[in-house]
């Protein structure tokens, strides 16, 4: 199933849901960036797995443990991360978590 985008100008929550029954949302994409909420249920694993472009993880909520290049570190609310494109990169959620996920795309 595609995930559903937000139209121009709509204003979506990104906090305050039940994390367990919500589900990733794609934001928006557009030619040259792409936003997502991903949801990540307590034990979830997002396997390794890299992205041409440089992004951000931002932690909304919960915590998880993020790998990339080597290191594993706890992201709680409130942090954020920037990794360069191409670097492998793996999650494991902690506790109920969701974060905020933007992308470059490249051409």
């Amino acid at each position: 199933m595609a995930l559903s985008h937000a139209a121009p100008g709509q204003v979506v929550d990104l906090l305050g849901s039940n994390v367990p029954s919500a589900q990733t949302l794609a934001l928006f994409k557009s030619s040259e960036l792409e936003v997502m909420r991903l949801i990540l249920p307590a034990g979830k694993v997002v396997p390794s797995h890299q992205v041409p472009g440089e992004l951000t993880v931002q932690c909304l909520e919960g915590s998880f443990e993020f790998t990339a290049e080597g290191r594993t570190q706890v992201m709680r609310a409130g942090q954020l991360m920037h990794l360069s494109g191409g670097t492998a990169h793996s999650l494991v959620a902690l506790e109920d978590a969701s974060a905020l996920v933007t992308i470059v795309l490249h051409k």
